[in-house]
Formats: C-alpha cells, sequence, structure tokens
C-alpha cells in the first residue's frame, strides 16, 4: 500500500469560506483511480513541506514531539505541479526499516521536461554516473538499461470514430549501457506484449469476426428476446440460399454430396472463414461441414424474424417428407441435429417455430460450427490438444457460456493470426503464447484490453524496431546494496510520463523540432533522483 497526495477538488456545495483554503487541502487515498479530469498537483513548496512532516513524525530523535509509539507509515507519493527551476512533478518518501523498527528515510525526486527533439538536451551517459558518484560518494556504479519498442499499432480506420487500442510492442533489458538511446545488444532479455482487438477491417479473419458478431447478436436475442439483426454477410438473401440448397440436396438420392459443382465446393470450403490470400496457408479451410453447418453459412445472412421461420419451415418440411436424409456430425446435441437424426427413422416430433425456439435453433448450429473452425485452427497448427479446449467448447454449460467462451477463442485465433503474418512468428513461439492465452481465459472473462506476455529473444523481432525510434529508453544508475541501494533514472518518453502535468501545465509540454524539422521523434525527457537519510 502506498499514499498518494494531491490537490483536494473544489465541491460545487462547498462553503466558499472553505474554498479559500482549497491550496492548504489534501486528498490521501490508496492509488487514486484516474479521474477524467484529471488529478491535481500540489505546488513544490507545498510537497516539501508534507515530505518533511512525513519524516518528522517517524524520525526516532524527535523526542520533542512526545510520540511514545512510532508507526511506520506506507510510502508516500505527491504529485506536484512543476512550478520550480527543476520542473519537479513527484516527491516521495519511503521508511527504510529493520524488523519493525524505522531506520531511515529514503527520498525520491522526478523532474520532467518536454517535449523536444533536440538531443543536445539529452543527458551524457558519463555526467550522469559521475553526479550519481559525488551525490552518493560511490566508487562503483552499475548501470542497467531499458527500451521499448512499438512493433504494431492498428492505425486509425478512415470514417470510424473510434481508434483501436490494438498495440504490439516489445520490452527489452540489459546490463552495462554504453551511451544513451543504444540498441539493446541481442543477449538481452525480452518481453513481446500483446493487447489486440477484434473486428479490425484490415485482418485477415475479419469475416469470421462478422460471422461471430450474428451469433452473438443471436445469444442477445435469446437473452432478451429482442433481437438486432446485422447487416447480412451475404448479398443474396438467406430464404432464397436456403432453397437452393435444399433443391440441390433433393437432386441427389445419397444425400451425402456437398454439391457436383466444383466452384460451389471451393465456395463452402471458404464459407468457413471467407479468408484472403495471405492466411490462406494459416487458416484451414475445412471441407468438412456437415448440413447443419452449411446451413448456418446460408441462415447467418437471415434479416429479420419472419425470415428465420421461413427457412427453417422449409428445412422441417423437407425431413419431414424425406425429401432430404442430410449427414450430421456425430456428437451434436442440437434441436435440429435430434430432427435430423429423428428424421432417419422416418418421424420427426413437432417443433413449434415460435418464441425463441428458431433463435435457439439457429444459435446452436452456429456454436457447433464454429466450435470446429477454432478447434480446426488450433490443433491443425499444433497448437493445442482436443484435451486443452475441452473447457472452450464444452456443452455442459448454458448458451450463454458457451458463446462466451467462443468469444474467447476467437480473440485467442486473432492473437494467432496477427503474430503469424505481421511478424512471421513460428511454431515455437506460436505454441507457448497460446498456452498462456488458454491459461488467463481459463481463469477470467474475456478481456480484449488485457495485455499478453511472451518472453523472446531480441532477434526474433529485431528487424521491426533496428531502424526505429524507441517509445521509450531508459537507464539505471545504481550503487549500495540492499537497503542502502540508491538508484539515478533517465528516461525519454514519447508519451508524457505523468497524467497531472499534461492537464494542468501543458505550456511545459509545447511542442519543439529541430531546424523546423518534423521527422525527428519528439521526446519527454524524465529524471528520478534519490537520496536517504539514516536515524541511527
Amino acid at each position: 500500500m502506498i499514499y498518494i497526495l494531491q490537490k483536494a477538488r473544489h465541491n460545487d456545495e462547498s462553503d466558499p469560506a472553505e474554498e479559500s483554503k482549497a491550496d492548504d487541502a489534501i486528498y490521501a487515498s490508496e492509488l487514486l483511480p484516474k479521474e477524467s479530469s484529471g488529478p491535481v498537483a500540489l505546488s513544490v513548496r507545498r510537497a516539501k513541506q508534507l515530505i518533511s512532516l512525513y519524516t518528522m513524525v517517524q524520525n526516532p530523535n524527535m523526542t520533542d514531539l512526545k510520540i511514545s509509539d512510532l508507526i511506520v507509515l506506507p510510502p508516500l507519493w505527491i504529485r506536484c505541479d512543476g512550478s520550480d527551476p527543476e520542473r519537479t512533478c513527484w516527491l516521495g518518501a519511503e521508511p527504510l526499516k529493520a524488523g519493525n523498527k524505522i531506520t531511515g528515510i529514503n527520498f525520491y525526486m522526478v523532474t520532467c521536461d518536454g517535449p523536444t527533439a533536440d538531443k543536445t538536451c539529452f543527458a551524457n551517459l558519463e555526467e550522469l554516473k559521475t553526479g550519481h558518484k559525488m551525490k552518493h560518494h560511490s566508487s562503483v556504479v552499475m548501470t542497467k538499461g531499458f527500451a521499448r519498442y512499438e512493433l504494431i499499432r492498428a492505425a486509425a480506420i478512415e470514417d470510424t470514430i473510434v481508434e483501436s487500442e490494438s498495440n504490439i510492442c516489445v520490452d527489452i533489458t540489459w546490463n552495462t549501457v554504453e551511451k544513451i538511446l543504444e540498441t539493446p545488444p541481442l543477449i538481452s532479455a525480452a518481453t513481446l506484449n500483446i493487447t489486440l482487438e477484434s473486428g479490425d477491417p484490415r485482418s485477415p479473419v475479419y469475416q469470421l469476426y462478422r460471422e461471430l458478431q450474428f451469433l452473438l447478436a443471436l445469444a442477445e436475442g435469446l437473452k432478451t428476446g429482442v433481437t438486432e439483426w446485422p447487416e447480412p454477410l451475404e448479398s443474396e438473401s438467406a430464404l432464397e440460399l436456403v432453397q437452393e440448397f435444399l433443391t440441390d440436396l433433393k437432386r441427389k438420392l445419397d444425400g451425402y454430396c456437398i454439391s457436383g459443382n466444383s466452384n460451389e465446393t471451393e465456395k463452402i470450403k471458404c464459407d468457413t472463414a471467407a479468408v484472403d490470400s495471405s492466411i490462406k496457408s494459416i487458416f484451414s479451410e475445412r471441407g468438412d461441414l456437415d448440413f447443419a453447418e452449411q446451413l448456418w453459412c446460408k441462415m447467418r445472412s437471415v434479416s429479420s424474424y419472419q425470415e428465420l421461420i421461413e427457412c427453417f419451415t422449409l428445412i422441417i418440411k423437407s425431413l419431414e417428407h424425406g425429401e432430404i436424409q442430410p449427414w450430421i456430425h456425430q456428437g451434436s446435441s442440437s434441436l435440429l441435429s435430434n430432427l435430423i437424426q429423428q428424421s432417419y427413422h422416418g418421424k420427426i416430433e413437432v417443433i413449434s417455430l415460435s418464441g425463441i425456439t428458431p433463435i435457439q435453433m439457429l444459435l446452436e448450429i452456429g456454436l457447433d460450427k464454429m466450435k470446429k473452425d477454432y478447434v480446426s485452427f488450433f490443433i491443425g497448427q499444433e497448437l493445442a490438444t482436443l484435451t486443452s479446449l475441452d473447457y472452450f467448447i464444452s456443452t455442459s454449460v448454458d448458451l450463454q457460456e458457451q458463446v462466451h467462451r467462443v468469444q474467447k477463442l476467437h480473440h485467442m485465433l486473432e492473437i494467432m493470426v496477427s503474430c503469424m503474418v505481421l511478424l512471421q512468428f513460428k511454431h515455437e513461439n506460436l505454441f507457448p503464447l497460446t498456452q498462456i492465452c488458454m491459461k488467463y481465459y481459463k481463469e477470467n472473462p474475456l478481456n480484449e484490453k488485457h495485455v499478453f506476455q511472451l518472453p523472446i529473444r531480441p532477434a526474433l523481432v529485431k528487424k521491426f524496431y533496428q531502424n526505429d525510434h524507441p517509445e521509450i529508453w531508459k537507464v539505471d544508475i545504481s550503487s549500495g546494496h540492499g537497503q542502502r541501494e540508491v538508484k539515478t533514472t533517465w528516461q525519454v518518453s514519447t508519451n508524457p510520463p505523468v497524467e497531472h502535468m499534461t492537464s494542468n501545465n501543458t505550456g511545459l509540454f509545447s511542442d519543439s523540432t529541430v531546424n523546423g524539422s518534423s521527422e525527428e521523434r519528439m521526446y519527454f525527457i524524465t529524471m528520478a533522483k534519490c537520496s536517504q537519510v539514516h536515524f541511527t
């Protein structure tokens, strides 16, 4: 637990007399949640006063305070407004302890400047090391580097309001830094960070995403009784497609062939994912669609409840009259599959196509089909076994939960396909990433903002960042050990490192360029220093 202090906000109903004291008011809480209007910082002068008070009440040598039982307080961090020459944005203090006894205080000071593209403003590594040695009377220092490179970011799509939050970046850490902004050596440790939102129209599996959206619309309709019919996936109406499909089956006495037309066979195969050429070698096109799955491919273009009833009426009549004898995969327990199995014996039970029944029938066959699509991919790519996927395709839970788990499968698919297509990842990296995703989703609900992390070798993605500027680059200079360890950090970042400075002191962050060029990367420069006071 830590305390974060910031200026108290004005209350619209507060006493005007109290508002005059707002500058001295403090709001303390445990890691305050970010508010839409942004936090408000204190003046540096006021922050230093509070740090002094924090230190005094814990100093056992302050006998004049007559504090009988000293309590070790949680670390304290105070938002500062950057009003001093150093542009301080944070002041912090943290007790040093020996057991339950406080022995001293660690003080922290964080300053921020920029943004700027002027590299003459950047620090010199040797000067930083010398400054650290002099401040802390150290003869030996250690350096550790960190760099974050953005590999893939989904650009804003034209004519859309909300930009995707999808992002793939790599964090790299290494020991022994030689110079500021150096490219990390290949022996560094690296972690891939993946945040991916489904539904990018440029994704090779976008058509499968649209298919999933239709499934979600049906699930919502089943739950609420009101179905919002999405835009049809096919230009031809579902009723026409179903009629053509049934007519084609009636012409075939054995009821086994999908179609005598090779072009139609290829179309049905591609219906499973509607993939483009860039992904055909990755997303395996299923050619084993049974009768119910092929019906789903036709009926996912249903645009009204009435059309849905008309489609199922045609299908049930064909089964009742023995005009078709379709085959279905074993293991399906959907209402339609039960009717098909009954038709093998020449008699089917009467189904009332009213209420939510037609919605449920279409949802069930869609679920069965899409589950097999995802299973086909993960098993076909040898990324998972049927046993490990059992949680995601289980029918022992209700339909709504089954749909939720299929959403998880789709999110995992989008992640794998992005890594395969954009980063050219091979099985040796995709397999552990799949296991990480599956473990997370077996324990957590769907969360497309979650950051999935995969340890990798820098060489795997070096070609994506070797000629690029980092999003964050920093060096830690440290000396001492244990509680005696002290650290100096110098960092540049493309984004503001502190939210309260951007919201209240935008003047500090005015744009600047070198020689009028906008091609140089603009960086915020952040410096963090620490010092220690020992009581004993």
